[in-house]
């Protein structure tokens, strides 16, 4: 597997998101809400855009997953933060090109700890439709606990969807001996 790095997206990069989204589109469209056959560069211009106000907003942190050559492999981040109770959505999707490589699984651990590190989010919930077993195994290498099903928890395109709940809690630190 090689060394990926994470960093947010920037306007100049619309084109690079447009054609990882494009081919991985049969996937995404099934289970993503935001995706669609028509997906174009000016939908990614508007999703980079969205992704600066969250920022500074404190309402979500996507990250672009970039390979040890610049590509582009994917994207993975935390949405719908819950400030009140300290939890977050984790989400992530990979182009086609790089999945089965560990990836996804490298970018959830990454997104995890960079969580840790600068938020005071407690739990981190990834929340994927029953059939998608691609992203429940990505969730279970990247060390979440499943946690249980829950009915018609997910609408994508129209139709409600159960989904299996994983979850990454806060390592809890060790107090240190004298």
């Amino acid at each position: 597997m090689s060394t990926l790095t994470l960093r947010f997206p920037e306007p100049g990069d619309a084109e690079p998101v447009l054609e990882a989204v494009r081919e991985a589109l049969p996937e995404l469209c099934r289970w993503m809400a935001w995706c669609h056959p028509g997906y174009s560069e000016a939908d990614a211009l508007q999703w980079i855009a969205s992704q600066a106000k969250a920022r500074e907003a404190g309402t979500a942190f996507e990250f672009l997953i970039v390979g040890d050559i610049g590509r582009l492999l994917g994207v993975c981040g935390i949405n719908c933060i819950n400030t009140v109770n300290r939890f977050a959505n984790l989400g992530y999707w990979v182009r086609t090109s790089e999945t089965g490589h560990g990836v996804a699984v490298q970018a959830v651990k990454l997104v995890a700890r960079w969580s840790f590190e600068h938020t005071d989010l407690q739990r981190l919930e990834i929340v994927t439709a029953v059939g998608n077993e691609a992203s429940q195994r990505v969730a279970e290498k990247a060390g979440a606990l499943r946690e249980g099903m829950l009915s018609s928890r997910l609408c994508i395109h129209g139709t409600f969807h159960d989904a299996v709940m994983h979850a990454i809690i806060r390592p809890t630190q060790s107090p240190t001996e004298p």
